[in-house]
């Protein structure tokens, strides 16, 4: 039950966005117990996003997942959400944030996990 939000300064063509959906559904694996088959992406392209004091190409990705990861699961998953916005959108892996978030509460069709 992971759900990925990529939050963006830069626009983001439709080819894009596909292209960056399949790669996070490939990317989720790096997390065990993760498969596209559960995954939820959002894209929120041309947001008002300044990093370090410039509007220059930045993103803020959260990745929420239910249970837990483990910390080299997430770092490699970062490596892998850092590659896939910097091959599609050309944004400096320096300009992205990946947040993480953890639940043992997340509901689906009318209940609860």
């Amino acid at each position: 039950m992971p759900y990925i939000n990529v939050k963006t300064n830069t626009p983001i063509a439709a080819d894009k966005a596909a292209a960056i959906k399949s790669a996070l559904g490939q990317a989720i694996t790096a997390i065990p117990g993760k498969s596209e088959q559960w995954l939820m992406v959002g894209m929120e392209a041309e947001q008002m996003l300044w990093f370090q004091g410039s509007d220059a190409p930045a993103a803020m990705v959260e990745v929420s997942v239910f249970g837990s990861a483990g910390a080299s699961a997430c770092d490699a998953l970062t490596g892998r959400i850092c590659s896939i916005l910097s091959e599609n959108l050309g944004i400096s892996p320096a300009r992205i944030y990946v947040k993480y978030a953890e639940t043992d509460k997340w509901g689906w069709n009318e209940g609860n996990f």
